[in-house]
């Protein structure tokens, strides 16, 4: 077999069989096909698409690239995805909920890159909290805590991170079939037995038109039934930020005062209630979607998914004192109101612009080795549909360069009409 028959077949549009897939993967991974011929590919991919199978097939090679955790000592482990988005705080919520279930929660996260907060690094910004962790230590804490979250320390679907950074390099990243098998071979190669996937939609992710995030939700789930996994996708709107604070930490204290019942942001609600019944459903916990809501939103209330989380940040190493008392983590040096310049209702707070500024702020990575400031970000008091006076306080930048946060305040964030 030869990789430039392999392209040559994909440029003209042809199908490719799923022993070229294999080959191609396999040996991009040892190094035998270089990066140059690998974008030849897959910019061909990018301009041709691809087929169901040829996707499946092209996810089930990326996941078995590397290690594949076996996570059936647990029972059936039900993981939860999301394609990414500004503020996107749910795993930090709705993990520890489901964990109050019973349901065994084995989660491994990303980092962040660009304007897309990664779970990981939320995480690290709990003092102490270890994200890296052995795979025996991972399992050990899901069999006696039923909670376990870290980052991608093994060597998982190397080929998916490969393609990935490739992809980035040639304008190749909003290709459905390349989306669909990354975040799939991720799943698969990470043990999910079932998983539900939130797609969310918008100017700050991916998929900005509902039409795309339909069509990416359909390839996945058939990836999922081709794979024997079942999957389940539940389109989000992500045109705004979730809920009201976006950075690392200001998005751990969000997620804290959440779980604690202190604060419900209404679109916070609806995406756990309606990704944690879903997880329910899957996990025979429920007969119903509507009663599965309910029940998530029942073990907020009673502080069972509370105790999951002192429980999680106990098992790895984290400072509790900091879960109980939001107060002691470290905060920006600069915390600088932004204000309504007139009367009128905020027609758009632009997920986008929050998220490209929150970078900006040094809340995101330019590049996978950017360090992250953990303090800085936004926490905004006013959303989308809400009335507003003139001189209103409309949320806080926080910022540790004051030049950087006069420059964030120069923008226009909010859209008031």
């Amino acid at each position: 077999m030869n990789v430039l028959d392999i392209i040559a077949k994909k440029r003209d549009g042809k199908e490719l069989n799923r022993e070229e897939i294999e080959y191609f993967i396999k040996e991009y991974v040892n190094g035998n096909i270089t990066d140059y011929q690998a974008a030849a590919l897959v910019m061909a991919i990018y301009i041709n698409g691809m087929s169901e199978q040829e996707t499946t097939d092209l996810t089930m090679s990326m996941a078995y690239s590397g290690d594949v955790l076996d996570l059936s000592s647990l029972g059936e482990v039900i993981d939860k995805h999301s394609t990414g988005g500004v503020g996107d705080k749910i795993t930090l919520i709705l993990m520890p909920v489901i964990a109050s279930f019973g349901i065994p929660v084995a989660k491994m996260s990303g980092r962040g890159l660009g304007f897309t907060g990664g779970t990981t690094d939320k995480l690290e910004s709990i003092p102490g909290y270890n994200t890296s962790i052995s795979v025996d230590e991972f399992l050990n804490n899901v069999k006696n805590s039923g909670i376990s979250l870290v980052g991608q320390t093994m060597n998982l679907a190397p080929a998916d991170k490969k393609l990935y950074a490739l992809r980035d390099t040639i304008s190749c990243t909003d290709s459905i079939p390349l989306i669909a098998s990354s975040i799939m071979s991720k799943k698969i190669a990470a043990g999910a037995n079932k998983i539900v996937i939130d797609v969310t939609c918008g100017s700050g992710a991916f998929m900005k038109s509902r039409e795309d995030a339909e069509k990416l939700s359909n390839i996945m789930m058939r990836i999922g039934e081709l794979a024997n996994r079942k999957t389940v996708c539940i389109i989000t709107d992500m045109n705004q930020p979730v809920g009201y604070a976006v950075g690392n930490t200001l998005e751990v204290i969000e997620a804290i005062n959440v779980l604690k019942g202190k604060l419900m942001p209404n679109d916070v609600k609806e995406i756990i209630e309606e990704l944690g019944a879903n997880m329910l459903l899957l996990a025979n916990k429920t007969n119903s979607i509507e009663d599965g809501r309910k029940m998530i939103s029942e073990n907020i209330k009673n502080g069972k998914a509370y105790q999951k989380l002192i429980e999680l940040v106990h098992n790895q190493g984290g400072d509790v004192s900091y879960i109980e008392n939001t107060d002691m983590f470290e905060k920006a040096k600069y915390i600088i109101p932004i204000k309504a310049t007139k009367n009128g209702v905020i027609k758009k707070l632009d997920a986008y612009t929050v998220g490209k500024l929150s970078c900006y702020l040094g809340a995101g990575r330019a590049k996978k080795e950017d360090k992250i400031d953990q303090s800085v970000g936004f926490v905004f008091n006013k959303k989308v549909g809400d009335n507003v006076e003139n001189g209103e306080i409309l949320g806080y930048i926080h910022a540790n360069d004051e030049q950087k946060a006069k420059f964030v305040l120069e923008q226009e964030i909010f859209v008031v009409e």
